[in-house]
């Protein structure tokens, strides 16, 4: 069991766990998908997670709200836990699924950006967690990885009101550090057996790494996940707000990697999200950005030919930009570009569309 072997190179099961705890473990679950989609943690990790800390935990429960197109409900959560292997994987290892869908809403006045967030209850009410993410890219976010999977202690109706108030990935990223400095977990585990590439975090291409990795700090595990992907750090709005607020590690020279040299575990040809803008821009692109700042940016698009009407789009969208005439129709005026639509669409129906004047000066 390969993530026995990680955990016992980190110092074993007790030292993220102490006997008796209730634990929780948070994967990334964004809505009811497929395990061949690698758009979901897989199951198996969640498996060897409740064996390995089941020996020393009282109880463990998981605890995840999928994305913002949907409700958090039990009705969402069973057909996700069902769909996404998470029942069998829990039924296996001893694990409690959650169908409690209370929150709270928590005061953090030390937040840099935000002062408060909605909670859901089993995060608020556990010892500690341990967080499951997944190696995948994100229309707005370029990657997703342990920082961002944190967001899934929101409630599902919840997160659209924060893309609405935070509409820049500055602003969306500051948001998230402030929320890991509010529910920090204890040990972040990524799979990375297969991630996602392309237009993720859904909508991308599943790509076989091969690699669980492990660290007690998340924002640590997204530096070397980026170094990766071959997102260049000044390119990852989350590690360049991270840097702002001098949060250490600043950079993958301060992280101390075990296992395998980080030189092993590039990934050649890594596609990136098609929101992601290259890193050497011609000037003309520079010159012209201010002037039609529209034709720079990547902007959602429906293909009606696939679209099937359902509406979990409108549902995630933050600005209310989306209505549904026999097919989903996006208003471009309202349209903020954080990809929520995108993200949350299971039929494939929202492309990420780059203008002409995009292509020549990226």
């Amino acid at each position: 069991m390969k993530l026995a072997e990680l955990i016992k190179m980190m110092g074993g099961a007790s030292q993220f766990v102490k006997r008796g705890q209730r634990i929780a473990v948070k994967p990334n679950l964004l809505l009811a998908a497929e395990q061949e989609k690698a758009a979901t943690t897989h199951s198996s990790l969640l498996t060897a997670t409740g064996k390995i800390f089941g020996k020393v935990a009282g109880s463990i429960v998981l605890a995840e709200s999928p994305g913002s197109g949907y409700a958090y409900d039990k009705k969402t959560l069973e057909k996700t836990y069902k769909v996404c292997g998470m029942q069998d994987a829990a039924e296996t290892s001893g694990i409690e699924l959650n169908y409690d869908t209370s929150f709270e809403t928590v005061s953090f006045p030390e937040g840099k950006l935000v002062k408060r967030f909605e909670i859901i209850t089993p995060i608020l009410r556990c010892d500690s967690y341990i967080n499951l993410c997944k190696l995948k890219t994100h229309g707005l976010m370029i990657m997703t990885g342990g920082v961002k999977n944190i967001f899934g202690v929101i409630p599902g109706r919840s997160k659209p009101g924060y893309h609405s108030t935070m509409t820049t990935q500055e602003l969306f990223a500051g948001m998230l550090l402030d929320l890991v400095a509010l529910v920090p977990p204890k040990l972040t585990i990524m799979d990375a057996v297969v991630g996602m590439e392309g237009d993720g975090p859904f909508n991308g291409t599943p790509r076989h790494i091969g690699l669980l990795i492990a660290s007690t700090d998340p924002l640590s595990l997204d530096i070397v996940a980026s170094e990766m992907m071959g997102i260049p750090a000044e390119k990852n709005p989350l590690l360049v707000e991270a840097k702002k607020r001098n949060l250490h590690p600043a950079g993958i020279e301060d992280v101390e990697i075990i296992g395998v040299p980080l030189e092993q575990i590039f990934l050649p040809g890594f596609k990136l999200p098609a929101s992601f803008t290259a890193e050497n821009k011609r000037v003309l692109g520079s010159l012209l950005k201010p002037l039609v700042k529209n034709s720079f940016t990547v902007d959602p698009r429906i293909i009606k030919s696939i679209c099937t009407a359902c509406g979990t789009c409108k549902k995630a969208c933050p600005r209310d930009a989306i209505v549904i005439n026999k097919v989903a129709i996006i208003d471009k005026k309202k349209c903020i570009r954080c990809y929520c639509c995108h993200e949350m669409c299971q039929y494939n129906a929202i492309e990420l569309h780059k203008s002409l004047l995009y292509k020549l000066v990226n």
